[in-house]
């Protein structure tokens, strides 16, 4: 789990080139938002609070294609509103592909497998699904407020990683959250749900958003992501100690090798993030 080499490699070389120019500012991520029409009405989002007008309204791909060379970002994330609801979305990702974007498309997945005949999606290095995944059955049928949502969007990320696709997941978290759903819920889609990577944010305090009163603030975020990681910040300190102990010959037996994460798997302490840091043998 995690980013793709050739991902790394082209943002590295991206942020090289920008340095070698002397740029202190420059984009890394392109945010395209080709529509703000939702199937959804969660309570923490702003965006189909917007006049009728406005929903009504979209980028077509030509303009979607000037905003990417504009920016000239590696990455180009599609958020929404709910992008598989863009008649053309495909052929945007498409698009974006051949030219080497790296794309993911931020879905709610509800709608994905009754409209994805309507659709062209072909698997690519270049591609991923982002699927937005708030907690677990309970929590997250409640932070988009329609029960069946959770069944929808885990059934979708199934299909896709049966069709080859790359799958990653989005998670946002709220006042109403405690380190252990945070634990749970990363713990099912890694063990159970086997994604292939895992996004993580406190949710964006929307101004138009109906509910105002759950947004997490700077303190309460680090709060709440320092707990729920602490057992595995502790070991990869103790790792990195114990690597710098034994490479020096101050640490008695067998030679350490430097930390890592241990092979994906169960943690087999019930309420654990179960990434184990572990030493690599050098």
């Amino acid at each position: 789990m995690g980013v793709p080499v050739s991902q790394m490699w082209t943002v590295a070389s991206y942020v090289l080139k920008q340095r070698l120019h002397g740029r202190k500012r420059y984009p890394l991520v392109l945010m395209l938002e080709p529509l703000f029409r939702c199937n959804l009405a969660c309570a923490g989002c702003g965006k189909i609070q917007y006049p009728a007008h406005v929903l009504k309204q979209q980028l077509t791909p030509e303009e979607c294609f000037r905003a990417v060379e504009e920016c000239g970002a590696p990455m180009v994330s599609i958020p929404g509103g709910e992008p598989l609801l863009h008649p053309q979305v495909d052929v945007i990702v498409d698009e974006l592909v051949k030219r080497k974007k790296y794309v993911y498309l931020c879905t709610n997945a509800e709608p994905l497998r009754r409209r994805w005949e309507k659709f062209s999606f072909t698997p690519s290095r270049y591609f991923s699904f982002a699927v937005h995944i708030d907690g677990l059955r309970e929590r997250h049928d409640a932070s988009v407020a329609q029960d069946g949502v959770f069944d929808k969007a885990i059934d979708a990320i199934k299909f896709l990683k049966e069709q080859g696709f790359r799958v990653t997941t989005n998670s946002t978290f709220f006042t109403t959250d405690t380190p252990q759903t945070v634990i749970d819920v990363l713990n099912f889609l890694n063990d159970e749900v086997q994604v292939d990577q895992m996004m993580i944010s406190p949710a964006y305090a929307y101004e138009k958003a109906p509910d105002q009163d759950h947004f997490l603030g700077p303190d309460q975020t680090r709060a709440l992501f320092k707990e729920a990681f602490a057992d595995g910040i502790r070991a990869a300190v103790d790792g990195y100690w114990n690597w710098q102990q034994s490479r020096s010959g101050k640490r008695a037996g067998k030679r350490v090798g430097f930390p890592g994460f241990a092979k994906k798997g169960r943690d087999p302490r019930p309420g654990h993030l179960h990434h184990r840091c572990h030493p690599h043998r050098i």
